[in-house]
Parts: structure tokens; sequence; C-alpha cells
């Protein structure tokens, strides 16, 4: 692990160094370039705990040379920053940085700037890159042979080891973290309401209302703002930009491609209006400060100071009263101009969807003898399939001799099938009733002597008893 003295390099408190013993640490930082043939696993391994390093290093603003989030600068300060003691220098990097911009992680910033295609595009690939591609095998295979290299019939020596640990200094544009700065302004943008306006920056406004994207309260600086734009608009095709004017694109693939006078116009607007609230800002604060300057001359006794304070607020305040008309003048002007524009895309889109309708309606198919002819063929159709339908019924009947059915001969049996249900209907009625009669006699035939009233023969009998 690396020293953890109070002047180590913000760097090597990242994680993946703290998480690193320091024979790893000596592995990571020799000079790898021969492992890619030899020991191709080791070599990727080491590479992408490179990346990691670097790609924390730059989005987190921890780089001396430059304070960008999106931009990797290598040099002998990069090589300082990291530096390790008991390991030293990072003889590694410039393989790490040659490999990362073969993945197309790290890019220069002068190609990327300069590039016409997409980064994305397939055949996109920088001249030296591809040199390199080409040559770096070959110039691998003399190297073994002896031919090249610092002992090689050509090796230049010390002189020629130097030119190879410098040559891959520069400024990179490192592509997954302007990716992210990109996803982070699209999102910002989509929040913002108010129709075309909304949609038209200057480059300075650009710098300052996106400078948090990369997480910092701060403006763009020029170089991350060209490079943002750059690929917003070239990658992305999401705005078009020149020198003072950004324009993000609807999502109306017609949309113009370009910035127009109306774009222009908006924008003065808009500038004009910024300017005056900070004016009307200005002058508040002007006032207010006067307003305490008049108290304490009045608390001092130094009437003559506080009126002259009070002159001047009330100058500033007939100056502000005026810039307030103006800036509400401006805003009503900067409404009607928005919505007119507003206004301009709907009739685009009515014109377009009227074209459209009239050119489905205008299809032969749709035409009214075609829609009366086809009406009637499937009427045709139709009926030539009932026929069909019926004469197969028929025949199926006739093939396995079934033979016409009389209606009214069904509606007899029909008749038929009804008396005779009622019939049995009546029979259980009368059955259900005999029965329960003959359990009611039943009943009373069980019932115990008792039960009767004493007859007039027994009650003598008893009374002779007595």
């Amino acid at each position: 692990m690396p020293d953890s003295s109070s002047s180590i390099s913000p760097i090597l408190s990242l994680h993946p160094f703290s998480a690193t013993s320091t024979s790893r640490l000596q592995a990571l930082y020799s000079d790898i370039s021969r492992q890619k043939h030899s020991n191709p696993t080791s070599y990727y391994s080491n590479i992408e705990w490179w990346r990691q390093v670097l790609e924390l290093a730059v989005g987190s603003g921890m780089q001396i040379e430059t304070p960008s989030r999106i931009l990797l600068s290598c040099g002998p300060r990069l090589m300082d920053q990291v530096r390790v003691k008991g390991v030293g220098k990072p003889l590694a990097l410039g393989a790490v940085v040659t490999e990362l911009q073969l993945n197309k992680v790290l890019i220069t910033r002068s190609e990327f700037l300069s590039a016409q295609k997409s980064i994305y595009d397939p055949g996109w690939l920088p001249a030296r890159i591809a040199a390199f591609v080409v040559g770096k095998p070959l110039w691998w295979a003399l190297e073994q042979m002896g031919v090249v290299g610092e002992e090689g019939f050509f090796g230049g020596g010390s002189t020629s080891r130097s030119q190879k640990d410098t040559v891959w200094w520069g400024d990179y544009v490192f592509v997954p973290l302007v990716e992210k700065a990109a996803d982070a302004i699209l999102e910002h943008q989509a929040t913002k309401v108010g129709g075309v306006g909304g949609r038209i920056y200057t480059t300075d406004m650009f710098r300052h209302e996106f400078g948090s994207v990369l997480g910092v309260d701060v403006v763009l600086s020029d170089v991350d703002a060209m490079v943002l734009l750059k690929f917003l608009e070239r990658d992305r095709s999401v705005l078009v930009f020149d020198k003072e004017v950004v324009k993000f694109l609807s999502d109306d693939p017609s949309e113009s491609r370009e910035i127009n006078a109306i774009d222009r116009g908006i924008l003065e607007l808009r500038s004009a209006v910024q300017n005056l609230h900070a004016q009307v800002d200005g002058l508040q604060h002007k006032m207010e400060e006067c307003t305490k300057k008049a108290t304490a001359a009045v608390q001092q006794k130094h009437k003559s100071v506080a009126m002259s304070h009070l002159r001047l607020r009330k100058e500033l305040h007939d100056l502000l009263s005026k810039r307030l008309g103006s800036l509400d003048n401006l805003e009503t002007t900067l409404l009607r101009v928005e919505a007119s524009a507003g206004d301009i895309e709907i009739m685009k889109n009515y014109e377009s969807s009227t074209a459209t309708l009239r050119a489905i309606l205008a299809h032969p198919s749709l035409q009214k003898d075609s829609i009366d002819a086809t009406m009637e063929a499937l009427a045709v159709v139709n009926a030539d399939a009932k026929e069909v339908d019926q004469a197969v019924r028929v025949g199926a009947d006739l093939a396995v001799g079934v033979d016409d059915i009389d209606d009214g001969e069904l509606e007899e049996e029909l008749k038929a099938l009804v008396l005779e249900s009622e019939e049995e209907k009546k029979v259980h009625e009368e059955l259900d009733k005999a029965k329960e009669l003959s359990e009611r006699l039943e009943a009373v035939r069980n019932v115990p002597s008792d039960v009767f009233p004493p007859t007039g023969e027994a009650i003598r009998s008893k009374v002779a008893q007595t």
C-alpha cells in the first residue's frame, strides 16, 4: 500500500491504491508493454486497474495539471502525483495510455475536436493509432531479433528511450466521462420548459447553465465546453452550435439543423432580459447601501451627508422604475416571440400531418369508384360463399342418408312431448297427495288410548266405586 504521510497525493488515497499491496503495485508500476504478447491475461488486468485509477482521478478533479473533469493531462506532473514511495514512477503509464487509445477510452484532444466522423463510426481510427497498430507488432518482432531497440543495430541508446517515455504525453479526452457528462446535460435540459427559447443559449450561457453536470458548482472551462459541444453535436446529434449560439434540437426530425435568424433574435432578447435583471439587482443593492449610509449619517448628526445619500437613492429609484418598465416590455415581447415561434412549429406539424393524410387518401384503393367496386365484389363473394356452404351441407346430409325434415312434423312431436310431460307431472302430484294422506291416517291409528276422553260407562263405574 502507498505511504500514508501527510504529503500524500490525493490520487493515492483512491480505493484502487488503498486496496492494493506494495508487491502488487510494483508489478503494476513496471514496464508492462512486453506482457501484451507474453502474458496477455496479466497485461489486460493491469490495464483495467490503471483505467479505473485514471477515470476516478480525472472524474474527481484531482489533477494538478488541469481542473478538468473530462480531460486527462499526461505529463511529468501526473507521473509525480502517482509516484509511490518504495515503488517509484509508473513506467507502465505509456503502455496504458496507448492501449486505452486503441480501445477508444482515450482520444487525444486535438484528434477529438478535429474529427469529422463520429467516434462510434467503425471506420474511425486516427492516423497515429493506425500507425501504431500496424507498426508495433513489426517493431516488437525486430526487438526480439535484436535488430532495433537500445542494444540493436538501429538503437539510439538513452536518447531513443527518453523519447519513448514522453511520446505519449499530452491531453486526452476521457470518453466514458464525456458520455456521463453528456447524459447529465440532456437530463438537465429535459427539465427546461418554455418552447424554442428554452433550447437556445449563448456559449457563455451554456458554460454557466451546465457547469454543475461535472459535479462542481462552477462554469465550464472553454476547453471542456468545446469538447462537450462537439460530442453532443457530432456523436449524439442533439444540438448545433457555432461561435456564439448553441441550439438544442427538438424531437421533430424535420427541424432544420441550422441556426437561423429567428434563433438569433430570440437569443438577443433573452440576453437583453438577463442583462436588465442584472441591472435591476444592482440598482436594488445600491439603494439598500444608500439607505444604510443615510441611516448611519443621521445617527452621527451628519444631516447634509444623509440628504446626499437620500437624494442618490431617489435617483436610483427613478432609474429602477424605468428599468423595470423596460424589463416588463422586453419579457412580454420575448414571450410573444417564443409563442409565435412555437406557432410556426405547430403549423409545420399541421402541414406535415395534412400532407401525410392527403397522400394516404390519394391511394387508388381509397377512391370512391374503387371502394364501391370492392364492396360489390365483397357482397358477391359472400353470396357465393353462402351458396357453397348450403351446397356442402345438403351434400353431407345426402351422404349420410338424412332426408329432408318437415318442420310441421317436428312441431307435432314437440306438442306430444309437452302433453306427455304434463300428464306425468299430474300423476306424480296425485301420488304425492295419496302418500301424504296415508301417512296422516297411520299417525292417527298410533295414538294411545289414554289420550281419548272417558266414556259414560267408565264414569258411572268410577262413581259407584267411590
